[in-house]
């Protein structure tokens, strides 16, 4: 009977126990379970409370001298209070309009296509516009469920949806709430339109 080879060090990773000899870099390690005083949560909310408590000992020690300094940790009240955000920070979606104020989406399906968290719902459906094959009947975002990540914004080719907005999503109480329809990103997008080009010999100068 075969046995299985000593357990291997590696300065550079975990203690090999074998390896596959089928496939080549598949391997089991050993795994190191914490001692049972470090696997406790005790510990470590001690320290949380801990620094918590510092920094309002520290506070609280500044505002009474009247030594108010940008080293503190100041609270602010959100809501109604807020800290300048990054200007490349992400807000609520908006829908843009062309210059004949009708939405700029085509319905290409880009948008729901690349979102990881499939939260985009588009009906398409067809216009009497020679120059659309199609349009959004229906466009809605679940703002409960979306990451924020701005694919859809970059997965678009006609530059119908931005998120520039500067916005938060909006609390609610129901989960119909969360859901942001056309009528309402096409709010957010107005007044600022996007000039729809390409017809005529001259498209490319629009």
């Amino acid at each position: 009977m075969a046995h299985a080879p000593a357990p291997t060090a590696n300065n550079d990773g975990p203690v090999v126990l074998r390896e596959s000899k089928e496939n080549p870099g598949v391997r089991t390690v050993q795994v190191v379970r914490p001692e049972e005083e470090d696997a406790s949560y005790i510990t470590a909310t001690i320290k949380g409370l801990g620094i918590t408590v510092s920094h309002f000992a520290k506070n609280l020690a500044k505002v009474a001298t009247g030594r108010r300094s940008s080293s503190m940790v100041e609270t602010i009240n959100y809501p109604e209070e807020t800290i300048p955000y990054p200007k490349r920070n992400r807000g609520l979606h908006r829908l843009m309009q062309r210059d004949d104020g009708n939405v700029r989406c085509v319905a290409c399906m880009c948008c729901p296509t690349v979102c990881p968290a499939d939260c985009i719902t588009i009906i398409p459906a067809e216009t009497d516009d020679a120059g659309i094959e199609k349009y959004p009947a229906r466009f809605e975002i679940d703002e409960l469920r979306c990451v924020v990540c701005g694919l859809c914004v970059e997965a678009c080719p006609c530059d119908a949806i931005r998120m520039d907005t500067g916005m938060h999503a909006l609390p609610s109480e129901t989960r119909a709430g969360g859901i942001m329809t056309k009528e309402k990103m096409l709010e957010l997008g107005a007044p600022s339109t996007a000039v729809q080009g390409g017809s005529g010999p001259s498209w490319k100068d629009e």
